[in-house]
């Protein structure tokens, strides 16, 4: 896990992004409305991370600590606009599980957040097995609401957990992220 440093890592997220929209939208499954996500990724100010394995990326994020979403209480590692390559399984969202609850264990962050794009009720599919896999990762379900983006998701809670062992399966090049709210005015 990394920091995307280089244009062209930035370009691999945008095009990673645009790839997964386009298989959302084959599905019929919905895609933010926000269209200028891939542009974000692009903005070096927004200091995206990237999942690689054997140089290949697998996924896209921007940390943030955020000390506060407008849901759950206190200060907490916030993975903002979380994409990963279509068809993959679900390891590639083990590994951003594990990782992110050791970097914010790192940050001295006691949660992990996230939300999940949900615009149906979170008991019916797709999002209800969606959910499933990640409550079975460790994810607490926390309810639905507004997002940061301002379409309705399902918010999801991760304890914390230093995992000293995890650096041979997770390398971590992650730069500190900043506040989501110094990120919000850079995009």
């Amino acid at each position: 896990m990394r920091t995307l440093g280089t244009d062209a890592e930035r370009d691999e997220a945008a095009a990673l992004i645009q790839d997964r929209q386009r298989w959302l939208t084959m599905r019929g499954l919905p895609i933010p409305a926000r269209a200028d996500i891939p542009a974000l990724f692009r903005d070096p100010q927004a200091k995206p991370a990237g999942l690689f394995e054997a140089g290949q990326l697998l996924a896209c994020l921007i940390p943030q600590c955020a000390p506060d979403l407008g849901w759950g209480d206190g200060p907490c590692l916030f993975l903002s606009c979380v994409h990963t390559l279509p068809d993959r399984p679900d390891d590639t969202a083990q590994l951003i599980t594990l990782w992110a609850s050791d970097f914010a264990a790192r940050l001295n962050l006691p949660l992990v957040r996230v939300e999940a794009l949900a615009r149906r009720p979170l008991d019916v599919d797709p999002i209800a097995s969606f959910l499933r896999r990640l409550t079975d990762m460790g994810w607490d379900v926390q309810g639905s609401g507004t997002g940061q983006h301002k379409e309705r998701v399902a918010r999801l809670e991760l304890i914390a957990e230093r995992r000293p062992g995890l650096g041979p399966l997770i390398g971590c090049r992650v730069r500190e992220p900043q506040s989501a709210a110094d990120s919000r005015s850079t995009a």
